[in-house]
């Protein structure tokens, strides 16, 4: 399908939906200047070092102005920000893009007018999905930009691994958007009616948000720290800890926990001979960044050809 033949209907769509277009807009635009307001403010205060210290350089404390402390607590959730951002895309795609013109009926009139179903729906698909692309994109490159002025002393709650921070940094949030509008689609021509397609949609995207979420680590292999204290620096992101008996079993501090009774000698007296942790190195970011990012662009493609084999049944 050429690019020539969508214009017409891309342009059509753009006009019926000028005002939420504008609003997403919007949106954007108050993301960069929050972002931008945020750094002005930060590079306001009285700070005497370059990572934002008010004391004496190095004289081992570390006390930040209370611009950067609570610029660094509003950045924490800049990855959960782009996430709603998604699901607010993928909603739109399937309740006031596609499925209340299908649930309407109005959709008839623009397929007997020489626009097949084919193209009204990659028309639907592809203006919400280069805006999408452009906005997402812009935001995450301000986003990097405002986290790396305020690290100061690394604080935890802007580290790289954190679920509200994670999305942010990399081409994960645009897999998420991409995948928003795949999936607004597809629940779209599959329930055709757009109150339940707008549920649905939000329902699946929470669901895979929260998953990916809480099983990110898996998506690359750890590595493995061994001896008295195996306990990474830096920017590491430690997943598991415990101690190895002399056969190789693992024993793990969390069913310590669990069982209530975690004190010092709670893996020894099962045989805990060698501490381990395992990890992320700050080195494996991109990987699990690129893993998560292609998992969401084949299921976005998948949901996309579901999308148009529905249509094509539909319409038959």
């Amino acid at each position: 399908m050429s690019a020539l033949a969508l214009r017409a209907p891309a342009r059509v769509v753009a006009r019926m939906q000028r005002r939420s277009l504008w609003a997403g807009g919007i949106l954007v635009v108050l993301g960069i200047a929050f972002v931008i307001g945020l750094r002005i403010w930060v590079a306001s205060g009285h700070e005497n070092c370059p990572d934002g210290d008010t004391t004496r350089c190095g004289d081992g404390t570390y006390l930040p102005t209370y611009a950067r402390s609570a610029t660094q607590t509003y950045l924490s959730g800049g990855g959960t920000a782009l996430l709603v951002l998604s699901v607010l895309i993928g909603v739109f795609v399937a309740g006031p893009l596609i499925a209340r013109e299908l649930e309407s009926g109005t959709v008839r009139f623009a397929w007997a007018q020489s626009v097949s179903p084919a193209r009204w729906l990659a028309a639907r698909l592809a203006l919400p999905a280069v805006l999408a692309t452009a906005g997402v994109t812009v935001l995450v490159l301000v986003y990097r930009w405002g986290r790396s002025g305020v690290l100061g002393d690394t604080p935890y709650e802007l580290h790289w691994s954190r679920s509200g921070v994670y999305p942010a940094l990399g081409p994960v949030a645009l897999a998420y958007a991409l995948f928003a509008v795949a999936l607004g689609a597809l629940c779209a021509v599959l329930v055709r009616r757009t109150l339940p397609a707008m549920a649905l949609t939000a329902v699946v995207l929470g669901t895979v948000m929260y998953g990916f979420g809480k099983r990110r680590y898996e998506l690359w292999p750890t590595t493995r720290g061994l001896g008295h204290n195996p306990w990474p620096s830096g920017n590491a992101w430690p997943i598991e800890s415990g101690m190895l008996t002399a056969s190789g079993k693992e024993l793990y501090w969390k069913d310590c926990f669990a069982r209530g009774t975690a004190g010092p000698d709670c893996l020894k007296d099962q045989g805990g001979v060698t501490s381990f942790v395992d990890y992320h190195q700050a080195s494996h970011f991109w990987p699990l960044q690129l893993m998560e990012t292609g998992i969401l662009l084949v299921l976005a493609a998948a949901a996309t050809a579901v999308a148009f084999r529905v249509l094509r049944r539909y319409h038959a």
